[in-house]
């Protein structure tokens, strides 16, 4: 994608834990500059000494809130300040919520939508350009399994991941004739913090088992360098999204709410 010459920078947004965090080692042994962001500014730190220490490549930590809506505009603002041209933009941060959607807290909600879909789509809106102009680079969404049906008790956070993954496959289009990657990373049910966040430790779908993050992160670079558009990390994640495609609608989206386990 670039010569040796040309630093290959990757911004890595919700960089301080779970896939975020492992994405940022897999890129880093790779030989990618880093740009970590995300709100938790010593966890970024710590992450951005291991990193250092471990693969001796450049990390800078940009410590920003993107539920803000002129978060993405003032993260952009901040690499040109500092002469960082992105040359991969990884979109992880984000978050669920389960429960009743008429009961989850209102705000909460919207924040979901500006954290999952407004902070991606802007930050994506603000790095193409320059890597179309440059015909190198691409971004990696990180979407869901989610993405593949309707999720009852989790409806708004499916909702944004089925954003997610269509914005993706329509900018891999656009962006492919100019050298440039967009790829998807698909997840199903993975060790990381979001569980815990989402309230869904006890439900079936994380009974039934996980992903570690350090594979999913591994298999969604490996993915985005091999310039696909889609990458569903898992055998078995792989199988649902299939079912997904070829259930009766109201057969997955019952299913799916039984495995978020509010019935």
């Amino acid at each position: 994608m670039a010569t040796m010459e040309e630093p290959r920078w990757t911004l890595i947004t919700g960089a301080s834990s779970g896939i975020g965090a492992e994405l940022a080692r897999v890129f880093a042994e790779r030989g990618y500059p880093l740009v970590l962001a995300a709100r938790r500014h010593e966890r970024l730190e710590a992450l951005g000494a291991e990193i250092r220490r471990n693969h001796d490549v450049p990390v800078e930590s940009l410590a920003i809130d993107l539920e803000d809506r002129e978060a993405p505009r003032d993260l952009h603002d901040m690499l040109l300040e500092r002469g960082i041209a992105v040359h991969t933009l990884v979109n992880n941060a984000g978050f669920g919520l389960r429960g009743y959607f008429a009961s989850l807290p209102h705000e909460r909600q919207l924040a979901m939508i500006d954290l999952n879909v407004m902070a991606l789509t802007s930050l994506s809106r603000l790095m193409l350009p320059g890597m179309i102009e440059r015909r190198r680079g691409g971004i990696l969404n990180v979407a869901s399994l989610a993405a593949f049906l309707a999720g009852p008790y989790m409806a708004v956070y499916y909702a944004t991941k089925a954003f997610v993954l269509s914005l993706s496959e329509a900018l891999h289009d656009e962006a492919r004739p100019h050298g440039v990657t967009v790829t998807a990373l698909c997840p199903g049910p993975t060790e990381s913090e979001f569980s815990d966040t989402a309230c869904l430790k006890d439900s079936r779908l994380f009974r039934s088992g996980v992903m570690s993050s350090a594979d999913v992160a591994r298999i969604g670079v490996d993915g985005y360098e091999a310039r696909r558009a889609i990458v569903v990390a898992g055998a078995r994640n792989r199988v649902g999204a299939i079912g997904a495609k070829f259930a009766p609608r109201f057969l997955s989206r019952r299913i799916a709410g039984l495995l978020q386990g509010m019935r």
